[in-house]
């Protein structure tokens, strides 16, 4: 199965890599991005892995998410021929508020 990510959450991907990166080094970094990758190979191979958000159950689709590290997760949703990553929250964020970015 073929794993998309959103314009919306790739920002927010390369965002927190940026602020990684100024706060802690380069090396924490590449180990951040190294993790993105593993979640998305992991996904591509099983994409129910991830449960599915409580957050957006009231929506008509169903989202899952997946925690990328400690304080990040991947939001997303199975498609019929693919997986649509289409956020990627900061768990320490307003949870609400970043839920409600995503349309219904």
């Amino acid at each position: 199965m073929k794993v998309h990510t959103s314009d919306i959450a790739l920002q927010r991907i390369q965002e927190t890599a940026g602020y990684i990166q100024r706060e802690f080094g380069k090396q924490y970094r590449v180990d951040f991005m190294q993790k993105v990758r593993e979640v998305k190979r992991l996904l591509r191979h099983n994409p129910y892995l991830g449960p599915s958000e409580p957050l957006l159950a009231d929506r008509a689709t169903t989202y899952r998410s997946i925690v990328v590290a400690r304080q990040n997760k991947m939001v997303y949703r199975i498609t019929d021929d693919r997986i649509e990553i289409v956020d990627f929250w900061d768990v320490r964020r307003e949870p609400e508020k970043q839920a409600g970015n995503i349309k219904r």
